[in-house]
Order: structure tokens, then C-alpha cells, then sequence
């Protein structure tokens, strides 16, 4: 779900492992992302979206009703308000974890937002807007499994175009959804044009980032000891 972007320990020292054991990691998360996606196959939309919710933490109504949507990064935690733009669009975006097998931690987000850029959300401002912050993450995070994501978005469509809404889709089971989206194809080739094209929307993103983020910290530091010297107070 975009409101959960969490970096652990573990993701960051894969960072600084070498080639060998990045490839070995990317493969045991494809494998991973495979599992999921093979266990909702028979289910309808709506049940395994009720598991995902489940399976989540993210509430009976996944998030919908906040007003406030909680994003932590490196142990702090940041609040954006939930638009009706938001709402839109992640009611679409959580049945696309479903569907690619795309999972919710910082990678997998990282992975889904390449995934929806290529295949299509550029009508979605709030989709968009989400997708290439996270794109920009991706570049440091997980750069050759964006770039997988990236062509495998390339070569199949997603929901964002679906015309009326999303609920007609719930009772159908997710295999037949997944086939008529080309999900079910084996990933494509990677491309160098796929390459360039993740670098020329990232690139800015990353640095738009690294800007903002210094300012963003520190609100954050001093909006945690508030709340504590508030408690203390009490």
C-alpha cells in the first residue's frame, strides 16, 4: 500500500553487499512476490483483498477512512492527508499488489510504483505524484529490480484505465484478471531503453529528495519531542 514505506535494517545492509548477493536477494523476492500472487490466483478480487487487509495490518477498510496516513522512513514517522485523490487511487493500487504479487514493504513499493508508471497512472495525479517519489527511492534501494518492474509494466496494462470504477471487478477471480492485464506472461527482457527510461524519471526524483529531506527531518524530530514534552506535561 503506498502509506507503508518502511526501511529496515536488513533492506539497507543489502545495500552495501556485493553484486552476487543483491542478484541472490532480487531472485529469492521474486520468488516471494511469485508465492503470493500463486495463492490469490483462485480467490475473487474481493476475497483476496480482504486477506491482503488482513495480512497487512491495514484495517477492515484498508486505510480509507483516515484522515491521516502514517508513512514511516529510517524510524520516524510522517503524516500526508488522505485527499478523495488518494482514496482513488489506492483503492486501485492495492489491487494491483494483488495482482502482480508486488509486496508492501519500502522494495515492493518501489517496485509496484515502476510498474504503474510504465503501464499507465499518468491521469492519476496522486498515483503519479506517489509513484515517482517512490521511483526515486527505488534508484538507491533496489535499482535493477525497478528496472524489471519497469519492463514487465511495459508490456502488460493496468486498472487505472478501467472505466466505472473498480467494484464490478470484485467478484471475478484473480487469475482471469491477471491474464486479461498480460500478468500471467513470463517477464520481458530488460532493455536498455528500459534502463534510460527509469535513470531520466528517477534521477530528478532521487534528487528533488535529498533536498527535501534534511528540512523534512528536522520538522519531524521537533514534532516528536513536542509530542513527548506534551506527555511529560500531562
Amino acid at each position: 500500500m503506498m502509506q507503508t514505506l518502511t526501511m529496515t535494517e536488513g533492506a539497507a545492509a543489502r545495500q552495501e553487499r556485493g553484486p552476487a548477493t543483491a542478484t541472490a536477494t532480487a531472485t529469492a523476492g521474486d520468488a516471494a512476490a511469485g508465492d503470493t500472487a500463486a495463492s490469490d490466483a483462485a480467490m475473487t478480487m474481493g476475497d483476496a483483498r480482504v486477506r491482503y487487509y488482513e495480512r497487512n495490518g491495514f484495517g477492515a477498510d484498508g486505510g480509507d477512512s483516515l484522515t491521516w496516513v502514517p508513512i514511516q522512513f529510517l524510524g520516524l514517522t510522517f503524516y500526508i492527508p488522505n485527499t478523495d485523490g488518494r482514496r482513488r487511487a489506492v483503492r486501485v493500487h492495492d489491487l494491483h499488489h494483488i495482482l502482480t504479487g508486488y509486496q508492501t514493504n519500502m522494495r515492493g513499493e518501489t517496485e509496484i510504483a515502476a510498474w504503474e508508471l510504465a503501464s499507465g497512472c499518468w491521469r492519476w495525479p496522486a498515483a503519479l505524484m506517489l509513484n515517482l517519489g517512490a521511483l526515486g527511492l527505488g534508484a538507491v534501494l533496489a535499482p535493477r529490480r525497478i528496472v524489471r518492474a519497469w519492463a514487465r509494466g511495459r508490456q502488460t496494462r493496468n486498472l487505472y484505465g478501467e472505466r466505472g470504477g473498480i467494484d464490478h471487478l470484485l467478484p471475478r477471480v484473480v487469475g482471469e484478471v491477471r491474464g486479461e492485464l498480460g500478468l500471467d506472461a513470463p517477464p520481458p527482457p530488460v532493455r536498455a531503453r528500459d534502463a534510460l527510461a527509469v535513470g531520466a524519471l528517477a534521477t530528478p526524483m532521487l534528487a528533488a529528495t535529498l533536498v527535501l529531506a534534511p528540512p523534512m527531518l528536522a520538522v519531524a524530530l521537533i514534532a516528536a519531542a513536542l509530542t513527548r514534552l506534551g506527555k511529560l506535561l500531562r
